[in-house]
């Protein structure tokens, strides 16, 4: 094309687009797109001269003025009796040489990182809210569930219409009651949704002993569990698109959270199930899977090459941002209870389970308040579903109550 083009101003377009075969309907739309380089802008009369200019910027740069905005600078000269030049002026002249950015000298507010650790079941829990869609467009119902991070266990959760702080004061409520916790025992864990965050939650975990914290603003990954938990719940084959009913949501959840805990090998827990984990029975099943896989290399030693099998271990420890060098609490009666370093494992949040994408739509505004908390009982050792005068009433609770595990259960 450039050939055309500098052949066209000696012979014609016309003659040179038949010599070299362009289309001269291509070679008129280039000359239409091309652009002319651009003339010089003329500089105003009224424009600072260059050593003003310099001199601005040398006073910018001074000492007195380095971490200073130029709206200050201004201000400041003013008062002393100095005028360079505007406000604007200044800011133009800092772009100029690539210097425009935050140059006061001030604290920046950062939420601090969440560092959890668990090393044992109702250590530290994590909940959260995700939207289950309804039967039509713009619809959808609220699941919550809180998880212990160390088992993986579902120790609560309740499907609703909408998203509420009573709702979820309730639900944390019952939850402790059933699980036996004791003030000082556990941190919730969850991210900055509104009931999380909300006054009655607040007041309720406060007055549990309960220390709660919260995710970052604007990072989705300081709730991994919780996330992995719901990409699990919405990857099962029998999950549908839609829930025609809120008791349609409640009885897949039921069946779900039954299989979750009870069935479901997890990867992150040494492929055992989070009951198993939760309620202190992974030593007998590990020891009994290690007798199985001594058999297997007594019968075939050949088939196992570098040594002989043994069961996946549970990680001793479970950390939420772990930093890069973790401490844990020395044993009791060591040290004075000081922390010491430790290099405890790293555990992947959701183990083979990515993160989740929540569900979409808003919540209807409609709820009764009969509607039940699914609650898991901490087995035989739950407080009673009696309240003492001046508690709390956790509302209507459902509570599922697992048996210790049998040998031939085991099996």
């Amino acid at each position: 094309m450039t050939g055309a083009r500098e052949l066209a101003q000696e012979v014609g377009t016309a003659r040179a687009c038949r010599a070299l075969g362009v289309p001269r309907a291509s070679l008129y739309r280039q000359r239409r797109t091309s652009t002319p380089p651009a003339r010089p802008r003329p500089s105003p009369a009224r424009a600072l001269t260059a050593p003003e200019r310099q001199a601005v910027l040398d006073l910018l740069h001074s000492e007195r003025f380095v971490d200073q905005a130029p709206t200050e600078v201004y201000a400041t000269l003013l008062d002393a009796g100095v005028y360079h030049c505007s406000p604007r002026t200044m800011y133009r002249l800092l772009a100029e040489t690539q210097e425009v950015r935050e140059r006061r000298n001030q604290l920046r507010h950062v939420a601090p990182k969440p560092e959890l650790l668990a090393t044992g079941p109702n250590q530290v829990w994590s909940w959260d809210i995700t939207k289950l869609l309804g039967p039509v467009k713009w619809t959808s119902y609220s699941l919550y569930v809180i998880l212990d991070i160390f088992s993986r266990y579902v120790v609560g959760w309740m499907v609703a219409h909408q998203e509420s702080a009573s709702l979820a004061e309730r639900l944390i409520s019952a939850t402790c009651e059933k699980q036996g916790i004791s003030p000082g025992q556990l941190l919730i864990h969850a991210d900055r949704g509104p009931s999380m965050t909300s006054k009655p939650v607040a007041l309720l975990l406060a007055d549990l002993g309960v220390t709660r914290t919260h995710s970052r603003p604007h990072v989705s990954n300081d709730n991994p569990y919780s996330e992995a938990q719901f990409k699990t719940l919405k990857s099962r084959p029998e999950f549908p698109e839609r829930f025609g009913l809120i008791e349609e949501a409640r009885g897949f959840c039921q069946r779900f959270f039954a299989w979750y805990n009870t069935e479901h090998h997890h990867s992150g827990i040494g492929l055992l199930t989070p009951e198993v984990v939760h309620y202190g029975w992974s030593a007998h099943v590990l020891a009994q899977r290690g007798q199985v896989l001594a058999s297997a290399y007594a019968a075939h030693p050949e088939r196992f090459v570098r040594q002989p099998p043994t069961p996946p271990a549970v990680p001793p420890a479970v950390w939420i941002n772990r930093p890069p060098h973790p401490v844990r609490p020395s044993p009791e009666g060591e040290n004075g209870g000081c922390l010491e370093m430790a290099a405890l494992p790293i555990v992947d949040p959701g183990g083979a389970e990515p993160l989740a994408s929540r569900g979409n739509g808003a919540p209807t505004p409609l709820f009764t308040p009969t509607h039940p908390l699914q609650v898991v009982r901490r087995g035989s050792t739950a407080a009673s579903q009696g309240h003492e005068p001046g508690t709390r009433r956790a509302g209507t609770a459902q509570p599922i109550t697992p048996a210790p595990p049998s040998a031939q259960a085991l099996q």
